[in-house]
């Protein structure tokens, strides 16, 4: 056992849209093309999901979708907001956001937060230092000689590379307490224009904030822990270098998704948790729960047809997606927090993002609750 969890904690914004009223409110300013109503509207209905939370949100009752934050685009020149406009409002909401998750994972994980050793940060909307992690620290009462790593700007796969070093760090130091703390404000990214890849983008992402709470197996928590990070494999997907990007551009991040994403991902997932599942001793028939980020509903569909899984195997992911929409790094641990209280054992998780990479995790029901 490396890692074993004991609590995770989720938080979206105080207020979401329904995706409905998503597509008409982008079809009002900043993806506005006569003609083109009905075609976004379908794209925005295709994605399957329910509603997605925002920090740009303004009404308090949650009836009128208001949002002041990007202008129409007749009247702003370029792209809307600059980039440090919306690093600004990143500095400002990223941090509550992330507080009430780390909060309700050492809630759930009857840690106080001055027995954590080590945080664990991850982002890729977002840079500000003094930034998120000051904003848990001075927020929760973390000690002021917590160790503090940023993982940042690794995409939708980043949960993953954090859990790596709080891994480390807990098989490091028998007496670790790590909290991981992921928070994504995708929404501060909303493109302007026509381009599809661009507006597939804003019809999918959303903001949320997701946590975790681990020690290492020599802890005297550990016994405590339901779950524990077995191990991960990370791997470059041939010839795919191109075919999504994240970049930082004048007008916030921008991102490039080719339609090719998901035929890649097929092609490619079922030799990968093969050759995965073989270095575990195991097959994917001794693999009864699967987490998988749900990048797009063609990217689950793929990933199904290609490993043979029947279709209430992904359940956990397509109901997470169809209520919160895709948060990025996030979104893997809201799948696992809805999903572990009841899977048996074990599990494998998946997430994707540029490179393309492809990251994986074997978890298993730690031995005194299995």
């Amino acid at each position: 056992m490396s890692l074993a969890f004991l609590g995770i904690g989720t938080a979206t914004p105080a207020r979401e849209i329904p995706q409905a009223a998503a597509a008409e409110l982008a079809a009002s300013f900043a993806n506005a093309e006569p003609g083109r109503e009905r075609t976004l509207s379908a794209i925005y209905r295709q994605t399957r999901i329910r509603a997605r939370g925002s920090v740009l949100l303004e009404d308090p009752a949650g009836k009128t979708f208001a949002q002041s934050f990007f202008p129409p685009a007749a009247s702003v020149a370029g792209g809307g907001p600059s980039t440090a406009l919306r690093m600004a409002r990143y500095a400002a909401e990223a941090g509550p956001l992330a507080r009430t998750a780390a909060g309700n994972a050492l809630a759930g994980s009857g840690v106080a937060a001055a027995d954590v050793t080590h945080l664990v940060t991850c982002s890729c909307t977002g840079f500000a230092n003094p930034g998120v992690d000051l904003d848990i620290v001075r927020g929760l009462g973390l000690a002021a000689d917590v160790s503090r790593t940023h993982v940042g700007f690794m995409g939708c796969h980043g949960a993953f590379n954090a859990l790596r070093v709080a891994e480390a760090f807990a098989t490091a130091h028998a007496s670790a307490v790590v909290l991981v703390v992921c928070v994504e404000l995708c929404s501060l990214h909303f493109q302007y224009g026509s381009r599809s890849d661009a507006v597939v983008a804003n019809s999918i992402f959303a903001d949320g904030a997701a946590a975790l709470v681990g020690v290492g197996a020599e802890h005297p928590l550990a016994g405590a822990a339901a779950w524990h990070l077995d191990r991960q494999w990370s791997r470059l997907l041939p010839e795919s270098t191109a075919e999504m990007g994240w970049v930082i551009g004048d007008h916030g991040f921008e991102m490039s998704l080719s339609p090719r994403v998901p035929g890649i991902i097929h092609r490619e997932i079922g030799a990968l948790v093969s050759a995965a599942l073989a270095d575990a001793g195991l097959d994917a028939a001794a693999i009864p729960a699967w987490a998988v980020h749900p990048g797009g509903p063609r990217v689950l569909a793929n990933v199904r047809d290609a490993l043979g899984l029947d279709a209430a195997a992904l359940a956990a992911s397509h109901e997470v997606l169809a209520a919160h929409g895709n948060m990025s790094s996030a979104t893997i641990l809201f799948i696992l927090d809805r999903m572990l209280s009841t899977a048996p054992g074990p599990c494998l998780a998946m997430a994707f993002g540029p490179g393309l990479t492809a990251e994986l995790a074997l978890l298993r029901r730690s031995a005194a609750r299995a």
